[in-house]
Order: structure tokens, then C-alpha cells, then sequence
């Protein structure tokens, strides 16, 4: 049997469940990749791209990530294992804070100043759901003004810079932005689901996922032991300004199923808005696009 190839995404459990020893316990065989695909996909800028040059984290699975299980918003996920380009791991889903993130002299203080205000989030990515979520209960979609600007850590450069507005941060740069005085205009918290590629066995996925819940047990009784993982994750500019000691836990995987009822509901939601072209994203059921 081959190793079970993971690409962890900025969060602390895969590294927890690594210095305890759960995935030996577990009997897994497996290994990190811990740069991802992702990153070589979106390109950084604060103009308007065209739209053949904007990408995220659909296109990651869309062209194929370098790893056998790895996670994303459910969105994209959902839409994805649809399309056909993985399994969505159906028996546990994740969690993560997030919001949208101004300066501090910033005019905007309520969501509602946000309208027409350019936000600066991940094309197809959490952000970019998450953000039309939010907003969409204090004015219309056409007052929604998004950026592609880039993913993650792009984005928050831009808003470090003083190149951008306002921009969607979740997790650990989320914890930077506020400990640098940023200020969060409205919580955009989404879900995360996993996608399984085709070489990753129902097996493996089991016990890669109850040694992840020893580490979440973990991280519940005391995150503070565990947030310097965060640190290898950030590219050295952020680690300099840094200070892991006072950023909270981030993602938070929980094992409850992610239904069909979820799924199903996912689905409609991202086809009534204009997110994806009508020839992508996929339509495929729930039964042929998880693993229950």
C-alpha cells in the first residue's frame, strides 16, 4: 500500500497529530507536502486581472493538486468532487474564523460602508464565497464589489501595503491582521471540506481523520502549546512582525457528517449566483461525489 500523501493548509492539526504520534498510532503511512499547488496558481495584484489570468482554489483541483487529501472551502470542494475532480470526504468538515479586514484609519465602519468598496478575496476560493455571504444581507450583490487579488498571504500583503481597501482573511492571517490593527468589519466564519484523490483509500482517510481528532481534543484544552506551528507557514516577511503567542486556534474540525442536505443546499447556493460559468462546476450527486 502507498503512503497517503497530505498537504496540510495552515492549520494546526496535522502538525499536533505529528508530534504526538497519532498517525503511528493510527497505523498510517504518510508523508507532507507542505507547499501546495495553490500558490504557483494566483498571481498577486491590486488591479483588476483578466479573466484568464485570475485562478484559486478551484483551479487547484481543477488541474490537479500534488497529494493524495487535502482541504479547501466547501464551496469549491462541493463543486469540485462534482465535477469529478476528487472525493469530497463526507464524515467530518472544518471550521475557520474569518472576516473582512479594513486599516484602522480606514472610513468604513460598518458592513454597510462596504458597499461599492473594493474587497480584495480568492477567485472561487473561501474568501470569495464567504464575503457574498456576508454582505448580501446588508445590500444588494451588484453593490459587492470583489477583488481577485490573489490568495491567502498575497491578500494580506496587498492590505500590509496599503495597496487595497478592505480584503477577506481567515485563520492565522487573520490573528496577524488583528494583532497589527486591522480592523474586522464583519465575521465571514465558512466551512471546510476535504477532497480525496484516487489513490487515497477510504481506510487511510479513516485513520488519517481519527488521529486529527486526538489532536483537535488537544488543541481544545490548550491551542496555546500548538500556535507556533503557524509560524512555518507564513513566508519570512510576516514572521518577522509576528507573534504567534497571542493568535488563537484557528480551524476547527468537526465530526459530524457534511450531508446530503448540505451538500445539496451548497449546490443550489453557488448556482443562483454568478460565481462559476455554466459549464463549470459540476452537478454530480451527492452518492457519486463523497465519501460517506
Amino acid at each position: 500500500m502507498s503512503k497517503l500523501v497530505i498537504g496540510p493548509h495552515m492549520r494546526l492539526q496535522e502538525w499536533v497529530a505529528e508530534e504526538k504520534g497519532y498517525f503511528e498510532d493510527e497505523g498510517l503511512d504518510y508523508s507532507f507536502i507542505k507547499k501546495d499547488r495553490m500558490a504557483k496558481l494566483s498571481i498577486k495584484s491590486a488591479e483588476d486581472l483578466p479573466k484568464d489570468k485570475i485562478s484559486g482554489a478551484y483551479q487547484s483541483f481543477e488541474q490537479g493538486r500534488t497529494c493524495d487529501v487535502s482541504s479547501a472551502c466547501h464551496w469549491t470542494v462541493n463543486k469540485a468532487a462534482a465535477a469529478g475532480h476528487g472525493k469530497l470526504y463526507a464524515k467530518a468538515y472544518s471550521v475557520t474564523p474569518a472576516g473582512i479586514f479594513v486599516p484602522k484609519d480606514s472610513d468604513v465602519k460598518t458592513p454597510e460602508d462596504l458597499k461599492g468598496i473594493k474587497i480584495t478575496v480568492g477567485y472561487q476560493s473561501g474568501s470569495h464565497y464567504a464575503t457574498i455571504q456576508a454582505l448580501e444581507p446588508y445590500m444588494d450583490g451588484s453593490d459587492i464589489n470583489l477583488h481577485f487579488g490573489g490568495m491567502l498571504f498575497q491578500r494580506i500583503e496587498l492590505l500590509l501595503d496599503g495597496q487595497i481597501p478592505a480584503a477577506t482573511l481567515f485563520g492565522a492571517p487573520m490573528y496577524l491582521a488583528e494583532q497589527l490593527g486591522y480592523r474586522k468589519i464583519i465575521d465571514t466564519t465558512f466551512m471546510i471540506a476535504a477532497m480525496a484523490q484516487d489513490d487515497a483509500t477510504e481506510e487511510d482517510l479513516d485513520k488519517y481523520y481519527r488521529a486529527l481528532a486526538r489532536a483537535q481534543a488537544d488543541i481544545d484544552l490548550r491551542h496555546d502549546l500548538y500556535t507556533h506551528y503557524f509560524e512555518q507557514d507564513f513566508p519570512e516577511r510576516f514572521q518577522k512582525i509576528m507573534d504567534t503567542r497571542s493568535f488563537g486556534p484557528g480551524e476547527r474540525i468537526v465530526f459530524l457528517p457534511y450531508s446530503r442536505e448540505i451538500y445539496d443546499n451548497t449546490q443550489k447556493w453557488v448556482d443562483e449566483r454568478p460565481i462559476f460559468d455554466t459549464d463549470k462546476g459540476g452537478h454530480a450527486s451527492y452518492e457519486e461525489s463523497t465519501i460517506q
